[in-house]
């Protein structure tokens, strides 16, 4: 996660202040450089980072906390705004017909985010096309027909042309038909007047409604040359953040947002098409303070829903509150979790579970659930439609018998059902609530007071960690 350095040290500073009522001028003074520290090591501009520290310093020290609230909630809601304001506002994108043009240095994910921005928007109930003008790069059209061959929309290219102007005319009369026309051009090692000039004749030819300036979280301070050229050249809209999965800064893209007084628009956070979040501060900063961001959790698991829905039209998540949770269900909640992305950026998004919490955990903990999680749909797999609609007849014969037919561990398969066992009597005290009690529950769970079901799943009791 972009700047998740920041987040760890000053989760870790306002951990000091717990107990306190009133702050001192050394608690803020702490605070700020652990801020300052942070952000510099992240790469962001000193500019930057002195403009915030500033701000978060002079309303820690002159505004007085409403009544009841801790020392520490205070500042951590000083910070929250702040940073927010520091991202600030999502790239409009409106859901409606456009052009949109993308910018960038060569490796930077030009081409993998227009796939991505494609699906995104198919999702959306859009007709998106992608438009591949790289005649420099080798494999380039190779490599965009392939990304939207995944994501399911219409490409087009012309690997014998020389001409990218003259392809990308002929791309947008070929896929007139689209309601959202996305143009990936072409990228260098370094900033050149060729690749300048190819750009503005690009753009100048297919007239795009925004240009988006595509930068690896990793780029550093060399972002600031790179926003003011291609600013000046086609005039940038917003920023496309790429390569978020990895253990990049980020600081330079927040560097690129200032110079070029734009917005983010979409954070790639992993591989394949699906791996893209559009751009919302609030939540952004949420996870990064370790306040989760059910936004974006509720959008993962509607998806999710949606496509494992799909492979089984029988199955429908809603009579879990109604009667008995099998092995099947627990199968497909599995299922809809795998969709749903990385463990580690998932717990990121739920109130209590990421933050400090994943801060706490081995390093190789969410490698441990996954592979623990791929052991236990391997012993299902190997399970009898009987078992798994009625768990309790599966006796040690029977486990027995899972175990020579998966190759899993007599152990592993009794803590799956173990673990189903403790996720049906969760699911059971739901069975029978009212709205007011489901408002109850979900109130304890965005403070943090979650239990059960996907956090037993992610770490909790004897779940995959136990």
């Amino acid at each position: 996660m972009v700047l998740d350095d920041l987040g760890s040290s000053l989760r870790g500073t306002l951990d000091t202040l717990q107990g306190k009522s009133r702050l001192s001028e050394d608690d803020v003074e702490a605070i700020v450089k652990e801020i300052q520290r942070s952000l510099l090591s992240a790469d962001v501009d000193v500019s930057l980072v002195m403009e915030l520290s500033d701000a978060i310093e002079s309303r820690a020290l002159e505004e007085e906390p409403p009544g009841g609230t801790t020392a520490r909630d205070h500042v951590l809601k000083i910070v929250y705004e702040e940073l927010v304001d520091l991202v600030g506002d999502s790239t409009e994108l409106p859901l409606e017909s456009q052009t949109i043009l993308l910018a960038g240095l060569q490796g930077s994910g030009k081409t993998t985010s227009a796939a991505k921005m494609a699906w995104w928007f198919s999702k959306k109930g859009l007709r998106p096309a992608v438009i591949q003008t790289d005649t420099f790069r080798p494999g380039a059209y190779d490599q965009a027909k392939q990304m939207c061959e995944r994501a399911e929309v219409e490409f087009y290219g012309d690997p014998d042309a020389e001409d990218p102007v003259q392809i990308a005319r002929d791309g947008l009369e070929e896929t007139a038909d689209a309601d959202v026309h996305i143009v990936d051009t072409a990228g260098r090692h370094a900033l050149e007047d060729d690749l300048i000039a190819e750009i503005e004749a690009i753009e100048t030819a297919v007239d795009p409604d925004r240009s988006l300036l595509v930068l690896d979280a990793a780029i550093g301070q060399g972002a600031k040359e790179q926003a003011s050229q291609f600013e000046q050249s086609i005039g940038i809209e917003g920023v496309v953040i790429t390569k978020l999965d990895g253990t990049a800064k980020g600081g330079g893209a927040l560097t690129a947002v200032n110079e070029t007084d734009s917005s983010i628009a979409f954070l790639g956070t992993g591989e394949t098409v699906q791996d893209i979040e559009r751009f919302e501060p609030s939540g952004f900063i949420s996870r990064l303070l370790g306040m989760g961001d059910l936004k974006q959790l509720s959008e993962r698991v509607e998806r999710a829903m949606a496509e494992t829905g799909d492979d089984d039209e029988d199955w429908d998540p809603e009579d879990l509150l109604e009667g008995s949770f099998t092995l099947k269900d627990m199968q497909k909640q599995m299922e809809t979790m795998n969709k749903m992305g990385p463990l580690d950026q998932v717990m990121d998004m739920i109130p209590g579970m990421g933050g400090g919490m994943m801060d706490q955990l081995p390093d190789d903990a969410m490698d441990v659930t996954q592979n623990r999680m791929r052991d236990f749909e391997v012993a299902m797999d190997s399970m009898t439609d009987e078992e798994l609609e009625n768990p309790r007849v599966i006796g040690q014969s029977r486990v027995e018998r899972i175990v020579r037919g998966s190759g899993i561990e007599e152990e592993t398969v009794r803590e799956l059902l173990e673990q189903h066992k403790m996720m049906d009597q969760t699911i059971s005290q739901f069975q029978g609530m009212g709205d007011g009690d489901m408002q109850r529950m979900m109130k304890k769970l965005e403070q943090g007071g979650g239990g059960g079901g996907l956090g037993g799943m992610m770490g909790g009791g004897k779940g995959p960690f136990g």
